[in-house]
């Protein structure tokens, strides 16, 4: 059919047109193209390799309970106060504080366990709670971050939050 008004054929977008020309052999060729011009940065790749390696089938996803962004009753007159958080897997409970400074908080029950912060993108940073279950991070988290907990042989992983 021609069109009259704009003396266009119209377009087929179903996979190939009536000249037999293949849609998707149109993107693969496209693909290619990019990742010869403008290809993946390297660092990009690790990361990508890193978050699909955080899907531990044996890890279990600590539950969000408590958020002072939205569930404490702000001060008046307050100001720069620390961010509380509280996540919950099982009988699990970690408690953090987040600031400019750093993270602070405790593993409970309290026991030792290896925490790695992780976000964007940066590499994970590993901190160590003591047997009371304390731990501190002197590296805020910037953007989105999560917190990998290793207790003997649990893995327990945080929500992602933004910082």
């Amino acid at each position: 059919m021609h069109d009259e008004a704009t003396g266009e054929e119209p377009v087929d977008h179903n996979g190939s047109g009536d000249d037999g020309f293949d849609i998707e052999l149109l993107e693969e060729e496209l693909r290619q193209a990019a990742a010869i011009l403008d290809p993946v940065p390297a660092h990009l790749r690790q990361l990508a390799v890193e978050a699909f390696a955080l899907h531990d089938l044996d890890a279990r996803i600590a539950e969000l309970t408590f958020d002072s962004v939205v569930d404490a009753i702000p001060v008046r007159g307050a100001t720069d106060v620390p961010r509380m958080l509280t996540f919950r897997a099982g009988e699990v409970t970690v408690d953090v504080e987040v600031t400019a400074q750093g993270l602070m908080g405790q593993v409970l029950p309290p026991q030792q366990a290896r925490i790695e912060v992780l976000g964007g993108p940066q590499t994970a940073t590993p901190v160590v709670a003591d047997d009371m279950g304390r731990f501190t991070s002197d590296a805020p988290p910037h953007g989105p971050f999560a917190l990998r907990l290793r207790t003997g042989a649990e893995v327990v992983v945080t929500e992602w939050l933004r910082a």
